[in-house]
């Protein structure tokens, strides 16, 4: 009963924001915009080599993708916290974790999720053959969850602060390493032909952990920060 009740709970704020997002569209074309722009001044500023564009797009793809899921991340929980919202929902007899998951959820589903699809388009641009262009849809798709889950672990540390924008960056970049480095060594091994599996596997474990702990550790920060 639990469970179903925690269920509902994040379905409802899945609603709840996605309406919201609707409402500010910009907060939800901004990463997009961002992303478009900054990726397509890389072939204009290399020019016409076909084998440096190549080399170059995994780790530019995945960097400004990087970039931009950052730049509405400081307003995952700021919002709520500065209304109240967020003291009614950690009040609320619905688990405070399944509300955080809920969150992230939306917010995948507004800025990591287009940017995935929006990637393919983009890579046309670097003459990735198409099977490279496949694997890097499938690493976004698996990678900007776990990007999405780590990024919410320094918005509610940064909670309330001055300057969270910034202290946000500092906290999450170091643990977006790893994931920027199998993503885009997922996008250089198929190109080797050397198979992009392990990568994949790697990455898909990364969310499967992040998956289970980063709603402990979000839902723990936001306590601390509404106490």
């Amino acid at each position: 009963m639990k469970d179903a009740f925690g269920l509902s709970a994040m379905y409802w704020i899945v609603r709840r924001e996605l309406k919201l997002t609707m409402r500010r569209k910009s907060d939800a074309m901004t990463p997009l915009l961002f992303f478009v722009i900054v990726t397509s001044l890389f072939p204009l500023s290399v020019g016409t080599d076909v084998e440096m564009l190549r080399r170059i797009a995994p780790g530019v793809l995945w960097v400004t993708a990087l970039l931009a899921t950052m730049l509405s991340l400081p307003r995952l929980f700021e919002q709520d916290y500065a209304d109240g919202t967020l003291e009614q929902l950690a009040l609320s007899p619905a688990p405070l974790s399944a509300m955080v998951v809920g969150k992230v959820v939306a917010y995948w589903l507004m800025t990591g999720l287009p940017l995935a699809l929006l990637a393919p388009l983009l890579a046309l641009q670097f003459y990735l053959p198409t099977t490279s262009i496949l694997i890097l849809a499938t690493t976004l798709l698996i990678g900007t969850p776990v990007l999405a889950l780590i990024g919410s672990i320094g918005a509610s540390l940064t909670l309330g602060l001055r300057g969270g924008g910034v202290l946000v960056a500092l906290l999450v970049l170091p643990l977006y390493v790893p994931v920027l480095i199998f993503g885009t060594g997922a996008v250089d091994a198929a190109a080797s032909g050397l198979g992009a599996t392990a990568n994949i596997s790697l990455l898909t474990a990364m969310l499967l952990v992040a998956g289970f702990f980063s709603p402990l550790a979000t839902t723990a920060a936001l306590r601390i920060a509404l106490e």
